[in-house]
């Protein structure tokens, strides 16, 4: 018999984000390798009756919901669907990714039906809370966030999380490092197109013809350090007097860092491209000579890998990123990619600037990226890792002895 599996998402396609890229990757291996997926989205989608929507050939359960909707309520929703299709298509396990508002309901269903649960964490709670703003570091709210956190890691039958050092923060929660999977983020190497040359009507429609760029694609918060990077911008000008600035996205960011361009008078330096439909993002990287990923030492960017680097060695882009612990677990100083100090603007600059007067070292640099994706971080190699991680959660106390497959 086929393994069956319904994921708890927070959200899905069509909405663009890491943490729906990562989904689809993770579903359709998981395909591959012939397990059946269901889907379940919480009311985080967005308002609307629930029911079901087919998005590029895959189809999602959705979650009624309403505008101002509230986190216990939500949960409550996501319950009750999640009811109705496990009494409906009776999978074998449920998998709740990230939040912890989505593994709460995960085992109520599960403990009411007798299924196993597996928790994704990919990013804590709290974390996001003081990111967004909502709470900050040691208050009531946040270490509530953190109990609740907690409270679902302990009762879940087998946790997976994205990288090394959310798996430390999930240990010294009291869970038992046997019950602990990194099923770490990766490519598909075969979408992304090594070394592609860039598109000379595109760069004369942004105004980027003869420009050396440097260049940013992604949601523009706050961690992002998108304001170190046009800080950085005055200071490299005197050097390379042909340098632009190119931004590929937006969010909650885009207005202060318009008005910081603006200020500094970098207006005609700093290009902001927009967002743009994920199937075109390619077309933008090839036209940036060197990515930059100045991110902000916070607890989140220490402890959660992000996606954009490996996107960049799987092309061959150069790119210089700071050196938070997310980014420390990923690249190679000078080998597979550049770290500077993170929240240094000088320190910035100064690699910013190596970088561009190295070029001769580019292409070799740019092949072992490439090798270290294909070889380390491909997500087939990633997705084989739930294999053991279901036949754990399926056989504790009892439940079967191994995954069906």
């Amino acid at each position: 018999m086929t393994l069956s599996i319904l994921h708890v998402l927070d959200h899905s396609a069509p909405l663009h984000s890491g943490y729906a890229f990562r989904t689809l990757a993770i579903l359709r291996e998981q395909r591959a390798r012939g397990w059946h997926t269901v889907h379940l989205t919480t009311p985080k989608q967005g308002a609307g009756p629930g029911g079901e929507e087919e998005v590029d050939g895959w189809r999602f359960h959705r979650t009624a919901s309403r505008p101002g909707i509230g986190l216990v309520a939500q949960m409550h929703a996501t319950a009750r669907r999640l009811d109705e299709l496990v009494r409906t298509l009776r999978p074998d396990l449920l998998h709740a990714h990230s939040p912890v508002l989505n593994a709460l309901p995960a085992l109520w269903v599960g403990r009411r039906h007798g299924l196993p649960v597996v928790y994704e964490m990919r990013a804590s709670w709290e974390d996001a809370a003081v990111d967004h703003g909502t709470t900050t570091e040691g208050s009531p709210r946040y270490r509530l966030s953190r109990a609740l956190e907690s409270f679902a890691l302990k009762r879940a039958d087998a946790v997976t999380t994205i990288c090394e050092g959310l798996r430390g923060d999930i240990a010294v929660r009291g869970i038992p490092e046997e019950r602990i999977t990194v099923i770490p983020n990766a490519v598909d190497v075969a979408s992304f197109r090594f070394g592609e040359e860039a598109d000379p009507a595109l760069a004369r429609k942004l105004g980027l013809d003869g420009a050396t760029v440097i260049g940013f694609a992604g949601s523009f918060y706050g961690y992002e350090g998108l304001d170190l990077l046009v800080d950085a911008l005055p200071r490299l000008l005197p050097r390379h007097p042909d340098l632009k600035l190119l931004l590929v996205g937006g969010g909650p960011q885009e207005a202060r860092l318009k008005a910081q361009v603006a200020a500094a008078g970098l207006d005609s330096r700093v290009v902001f491209a927009g967002r743009v439909p994920h199937a075109e993002v390619q077309r933008y990287y090839a036209l940036i000579d060197v990515l930059a990923y100045p991110r902000t030492p916070i607890r989140l960017t220490e402890l959660v890998t992000p996606l954009k680097p490996l996107e960049a060695m799987a092309q061959g882009r150069i790119f210089v990123a700071s050196d938070v612990g997310g980014h420390r677990e990923l690249v190679r100083h000078g080998d597979t990619g550049f770290l500077f100090r993170a929240g240094d603007v000088g320190a910035l600059a100064d690699t910013l600037h190596e970088v561009l007067a190295g070029r001769e070292a580019w292409p070799e640099l740019r092949a072992r990226a490439r090798r270290f994706v294909e070889l380390e971080r491909t997500w087939a190699k990633s997705v084989a890792r739930y294999d053991e991680v279901y036949r754990r959660a399926l056989a504790r106390d009892g439940r079967v002895q191994a995954a069906k497959a």
